[in-house]
């Protein structure tokens, strides 16, 4: 996985446009996300010209991109130094776990670093 390159996971990403719940730009007690559209004479379920595009198997990614961060890494949860052995730093970035303190979360900071990781969420130091 080292060798996949960031700008081609972001490549491979750019294509999918932006699914929107059918005129959801209209009224604002319909929220954004995505519904599919189901109504008879619907001209978005139709595919009119001019409608928002309908979410569809092909938009989907690689198997091999699928899950990963922008970098090119898998996103992996820890939440213990301990949790840090099984992983491989060409291989993993690092995102450390909201359940812990601040003392914990730079233990575990820590420790990725001096192996070698690449943390998505570094810990913001503490101003008194």
């Amino acid at each position: 996985m080292s060798s996949m390159l960031p700008a081609k996971v972001l490549r491979k990403r750019r294509k999918t446009p932006k699914f929107v719940r059918q005129e959801s730009w209209r009224y604002v007690r319909l929220e954004t996300g995505y519904r599919r559209p189901r109504g008879k004479d619907s001209r978005m379920r139709l595919q009119k010209s001019g409608s928002p595009p309908l979410a569809k198997i092909g938009y989907g990614s690689p198997k091999t991109y699928r899950g990963l961060h922008p970098s090119g890494l898998r996103d992996v949860l820890v939440a213990s130094v301990a949790e840090l052995e099984r992983l491989s730093p060409e291989r993993d970035a690092v995102r450390i776990s909201g359940r812990l303190g601040l003392r914990k979360k730079q233990e575990v900071f820590e420790a990725a670093k001096s192996r070698g990781f690449k943390v998505l969420n570094p810990p913001a130091k503490q101003g008194g």
